[in-house]
């Protein structure tokens, strides 16, 4: 039952939102709210729904089969496992220690610099990494895609994901931030306490997760570890560097500077470095598309650096990309999903239904919204732009404006810990073979307690 459990959740789920569009009338707020009557899905608008998913986010497809295709070619270095070794003898005893840091530092990038997809690139590794340590894959998910979460639930410089906050409130990076450092604090203090506490005992598997997901040991001469250590560095310093939005949140603009000064350098009459790069964005402005440049690159220097064969480094490329094939393809089925809803406008009738309950604002049926728009919608760009104008048209204080972006920011993520429409959830459980049901069984009490305390958090920021 387990086999393609990941895929089957999310043909279901598209089939709910199918449905949706033949119970509910489609519903927009442009100035005034309006319903347009039922706008139903048809049998072939879906594969020609995944055509226009793959359209917009085949990119993020191709960016996991790359991280794939990377993971094989490090494999065939020879220092892979090494390396991994050598960071599980150093923490031998002190597996929290390993674990906390790791998670930390996943929220902080995230908070900071909105690399929620741009991690999967480190994802491998940390899965690797925490099956040594003797904990379960489902320890290895709440590891990595829990800490990812919390750092969208407390969202602080990034620019990118609260963006249609930001404009539609016309606030500044800077609002309500001691807030979302409170936020974040909280979140990540709850998720290391669950994953410790209950990391090692979830799962009486975990010696058969070893065999099947950890590299195996290099066989012949030792290979120098350092040099990995070094390209995995350099990746994640790229990453952070290019991901900092660092016009929108600092108001910054030597990176961008910098790349108009190299891009337009002309040699001769001729730029050079403009053709030679081609299209690139300045560091703040990058995309996925970049990053995949950065481990095309990042490939061919282990390839020299560790003598790999031209053979097998393709055969290393062409076993990990398959291994990603599958959660390469549900990120479509899930963005189709997207597609529905946005083609489809069912939602806004049900926001409409739960936000009359009370008059005026209020903290729980926005909240209780909040939490919808992020199952409904894989993006929170959507997610927020599906409801945050007709909610704001029911405020009258505009004092609340702020309250309103950190609560629908920080619901969007939390909500996404158990999602089906959640693609950096999906991906890892289907990569990981990890069962829908039993992720539920683990999460679900790590779920309850960020939403209490949220709302606590809410109603003190209400009150004062």
């Amino acid at each position: 039952m387990k086999k393609h459990n990941a895929f089957k959740v999310i043909l279901i789920t598209l089939a709910v939102f199918l449905l949706l569009t033949w119970i509910l009338p489609a519903a927009v707020f442009q100035s005034t709210y309006s319903e347009q009557g039922r706008i139903q899905m048809g049998l072939f608008d879906i594969f020609s729904y995944q055509t226009v998913a793959l359209s917009y986010f085949g990119q993020l497809s191709l960016f996991v089969l790359v991280i794939g295709g990377f993971y094989g070619v490090v494999s065939k270095t020879g220092a892979y496992r090494r390396m991994l070794d050598a960071i599980v003898k150093k923490f031998k005893g002190k597996e929290w220690l390993a674990l906390t840091i790791i998670m930390v530092l996943f929220a902080v990038i995230t908070s900071v610099c909105g690399l929620q997809m741009g991690l999967l690139i480190f994802f491998p590794f940390v899965f690797s990494l925490t099956l040594m340590m003797g904990y379960s894959k489902l320890a290895a998910t709440a590891v990595t895609v829990g800490s990812t979460l919390i750092g969208i639930m407390g969202t602080t410089f990034d620019t990118s994901t609260t963006m249609v906050l930001t404009q539609y409130f016309s606030l500044e990076v800077l609002d309500g931030i001691w807030a979302k450092v409170i936020i974040l604090v909280l979140g990540l203090a709850i998720l290391i306490l669950n994953v410790l506490k209950f990391g090692k005992k979830e799962s009486k598997k975990v010696a058969e997760d070893k065999d099947e997901f950890l590299p195996v040991v290099a066989r012949g001469k030792a290979k120098k570890v350092w040099p990995l250590i070094v390209v995995f560095d350099v990746i994640l310093l790229i990453m952070i560097l290019s991901f900092i939005s660092w016009n929108g949140a600092f108001g910054l603009t030597i990176f961008e500077d910098a790349t108009t000064a190299v891009t337009e350098f002309e040699l001769f009459d001729f730029p050079i470095f403009g053709k030679l790069l081609g299209t690139i964005s300045s560091f703040g402005n990058w995309s996925i598309g970049e990053l995949c440049t950065v481990l095309f690159v990042a490939i061919i220097a282990l390839k020299f650096i560790y003598k790999v064969k031209w053979n097998d480094a393709i055969d290393g490329f062409v076993e990990g990309a398959k291994k990603a094939l599958l959660p390469a393809v549900l990120i479509i089925l899930i963005y189709s999903g997207l597609v529905i809803t946005t083609y489809h406008p069912f939602q806004l009738v049900i926001y409409k239904a739960i936000l009359g309950i009370t008059k005026g604002f209020n903290v729980f049926t926005a909240g209780l919204v909040a939490l919808l728009a992020g199952l409904f919608n894989v993006e929170p760009a959507y997610a927020f732009q599906s409801v945050v104008p007709y909610i704001a048209s029911l405020v009258t204080d505009t004092g609340l404006y702020p309250l309103i972006a950190i609560m629908f920011q920080s619901l969007y993520a939390v909500i996404m810990l158990v999602a089906p429409t959640s693609v950096v959830l999906m991906i890892t459980l289907a990569y990981l073979k990890v069962s829908y049901k039993d992720w539920i069984k683990y999460i679900w009490k790590l779920l309850l307690e960020l939403i209490i305390v949220l709302f606590i958090v809410f109603t003190i920021l209400m009150l004062i």
